[in-house]
This record gives C-alpha cells, structure tokens and sequence, in this order.
C-alpha cells in the first residue's frame, strides 16, 4: 500500500488500514526513524483490547459466548469481603 506526504508534510493512513484497525480522528501516533528512509508508526494509548468482544462474538457457534451478569463481592457469603 503507498501514500504520499502532503505539502504541509502531514502523511495520509490510507482508509483501509483505518476501518481495518478502528483508527478514529484524534488518536495519537509514535513515530521512529529505524534507519535512513526506515521509519515505524505506532498507535499510543487507547484501548488495547479494542474489538475483542466483537470478535468473540462474532464466533460461528452461536449462543457458544454469552453476557455474565455482573457481581459484586458484597454477594460472597465470606463478610470478609463485604462493604
């Protein structure tokens, strides 16, 4: 895949790459000269795990991952835990 830098030397993610790895407006970016002409582009922050659950979801058995209502440690019967 090929790009070009813009005159203001601002260098365009081409939309594929974009939707393929959720990369919204805004997001931050590293960037590292490896060597003359080697340079390495690494997202910063944001979630790590995003489209996991969108992923397991998306699993061919359905029904096979499901929501876990959510819990609390008040619910344990060990008061050790309790609020």
């Amino acid at each position: 895949m090929k790009t070009t830098i813009s005159t203001r030397g601002q260098l365009v993610l081409p939309a594929e790459l974009r939707q393929r790895d959720g990369v919204t407006p805004g997001q931050e970016f590293a960037i590292e000269r490896l060597g003359p002409g080697v340079y390495r582009l690494e997202r910063t922050g944001g979630q790590t795990n995003l489209g996991l659950v969108d992923l397991l979801l998306a699993c061919p058995e359905k029904g096979w991952f499901v929501p876990v209502p959510s819990e609390s440690t008040a619910d344990l019967p060990d008061s050790r835990f309790a609020e």
